[in-house]
């Protein structure tokens, strides 16, 4: 058991009160308590020994014992007593992507749908267009996600892949046989979800490295095992693990191979087979003669070409701008001078503006915005026009008795469905940065959704729309909005669309990022922290931004402080 198997419980018991039409708060007060024990990571382990699980925001004393019962029997009572109230099928609905327990609770509760079988029957017959807000598209979408569970296409997060990897690669880089060693594959080009987790490794002893392999405590189940390749179940998310052994002399032609994608493979194996070269997974050779292979970067230089970073090998034009030397320096993590989205006490975070400074401090950022949520949204503890004042006067004060750090008094304001704002102008101004969302009215028209985002684009005081899309894996499927019209009113209106880099939403996605850079759009990174932990979300976005070929100019995060106030002011 760890802090994401736990948290899965939790995230599983408000799935099920969902579906049972429970009070949203309590279902709210489980998805709290999820995120901020899986955020925790390994340090649950010590509050639980420490017995202060009643400090972390969220978690009273009756969560705390069903933490402590979880993690001593690995079960947990009450969980198993609440899955026998919904029948099995109901629950294995909400493996269906983008099906969330709102819409499983309305298909089981006026439909009697109590499997994915008879729901693929209603949604091929047309008949859950008897529910309120189904579309033809909700059951094209619906059949789409059956379709790729049947086939077994589920995918993790980048988030949880890339934790469940680096469990793998801590414990095999401890292996005494193991010389090299690199995880590849979408992992490596930091696709937003993974379906298998590729590792290569060097080794002069190959069937030591995969005895202790097959054998690590991550391991659930072993598939195949050989003297070169052994894929294993791991135990979370039930995700493959492959661990290849190559040849030293190879390695980076394995790397570059194993790496992908596969369409990018196929333009490097043209382009050598028009230089009188073979390319493969062994290397670059000229007939027998193998010329490269050893690095990656000796067999971009054999074929006179800039590296091409994985994170941009789609075959986007990445191999034509590499033989022009025109790929862009893409922006990376230490370029960020801060982030733009984060919650504090003041509505639905767990941490003092104090704390939230000295945090972005440590980070080494120049300055971090707090942007609580508006009024409207009761449930995440909006804030009211007096609670705002008070919050600038803090910060002020505190601003004044901060040295290297700067914070930004900011606001999350809903969009409301008329395409107005939660707070009148008269307030909007005192703020320094105004982050504007949409987080109500998810299934209007496309024309109201996008109506609505340009409208707040006009506002003079609007700099960030955050998350665009409104995505959030995998409960909700973006919301059909026109992202070329929203594009336009950002540029126009020197408003930047937010990659926001929360694990499960990550919106805009990489295509709808460069889309927007294409557009003159300028990007902002926020994390939509609202605990400590989530502050590193900040890598997940940069991935994002640099799949979608972003730079340092691209994105409003990496300008210095006083060109972004100097940006601020429109």
């Amino acid at each position: 058991m760890n802090s994401q198997d736990i948290a899965r419980v939790f995230k599983e018991i408000a799935d099920i009160l969902a579906i049972k039409g429970e009070n949203p708060f309590r279902i709210r007060a489980y998805e709290k308590a999820a995120q901020n024990i899986e955020s925790l990571g390994d340090e649950l382990f010590t509050l639980i020994k420490e017995d202060k699980l009643t400090s972390v925001p969220g978690i009273g004393a009756d969560l705390a014992n069903k933490i402590k019962e979880i993690a001593e029997s690995g079960k947990l009572k009450a969980y198993e007593d609440l899955k026998k109230e919904i029948p099995p099928g109901v629950l294995d609905m909400l493996k269906i992507p983008g099906l969330g327990p709102k819409t499983v609770h309305a298909i089981y509760q006026k439909l009697k749908i109590d499997t994915i079988e008879k729901l693929e029957n209603a949604a091929k017959k047309g008949t859950l267009a008897e529910l309120e807000g189904v579309r033809v598209k909700t059951m094209e979408n619906i059949l789409k996600g059956i379709e790729l569970i049947k086939k077994g296409g589920e995918r993790t997060p980048l988030y949880f892949a890339a934790n469940i990897a680096q469990e793998f690669l801590s414990q095999l880089k401890k292996v005494k046989e193991v010389d090299k060693i690199e995880a590849a594959g979408s992992l490596r080009r930091k696709k937003e979800t993974i379906r298998d987790i590729d590792i290569l490794v060097t080794s002069e002893e190959p069937a030591k490295v995969m005895d202790t392999f097959t054998s690590l405590s991550m391991v659930k189940r072993v598939l195949a095992k050989g003297e070169t390749k052994s894929s294993v179940i791991a135990q979370q998310n039930n995700m493959q693990v492959d661990l290849r052994v190559v040849e030293k002399n190879c390695f980076g032609s394995a790397l570059l191979y194993f790496t992908g994608s596969k369409q990018f493979n196929i333009k490097m194996r043209q382009l050598a087979i028009k230089k009188g070269y073979k390319i493969n997974e062994y290397g670059v050779f000229k007939g027998e003669m193998r010329l490269a292979g050893k690095t990656e970067e000796e067999i971009f230089s054999l074929l006179k070409m800039a590296y091409v970073a994985p994170e941009l090998r789609e075959d986007r034009g990445e191999v034509e701008a590499a033989l022009k030397d025109s790929l862009p320096k893409l922006v990376e993590l230490k370029d960020i001078k801060g982030d733009l989205h984060v919650h504090s006490t003041y509505s639905d975070g767990t941490m003092s503006i104090e704390k939230i400074a000295n945090t972005a401090k440590d980070l080494g950022y120049e300055y971090i915005a707090v942007t609580d949520h508006s009024q409207t949204l009761k449930i995440a503890h909006g804030m009211d026009i007096k609670a705002v004042h008070k919050k600038i006067e803090e910060l002020n004060k505190l601003n004044k008795k901060l040295k290297g750090i700067r914070v930004l008094c900011g606001m999350e304001v809903d969009i409301l469905s008329d395409g107005k704002l939660d707070y009148p102008d008269s307030l909007l101004k005192e703020l320094d940065i105004v982050v504007a969302a949409i987080h109500s009215g998810f299934k209007q028209s496309r024309e109201q959704l996008t109506a609505r985002t340009v409208a707040a684009c006009k506002s003079k005081y609007v700099h960030i729309i955050s998350h665009p899309t409104g995505r959030l894996w995998p409960e909700r499927d973006a919301y059909d909005i026109d992202l070329e019209e929203v594009n336009r009113a950002a540029r126009d209106n020197k408003v930047a669309l937010e990659i926001n880099c929360y694990h499960n939403r990550l919106d805009l996605n990489d295509s709808h990022a460069l889309a927007a850079k294409h557009a003159k759009v300028k990007l902002a990174l926020g994390t939509d922290a609202h605990i400590l932990e989530q502050f590193r979300f900040m890598g997940l976005g940069v991935s994002v931004a640099r799949r979608a070929w972003l730079e340092k100019k691209d994105v409003i995060n990496c300008m210095k402080l006083e060109d972004l106030l100097k940006w601020l002011k429109k």
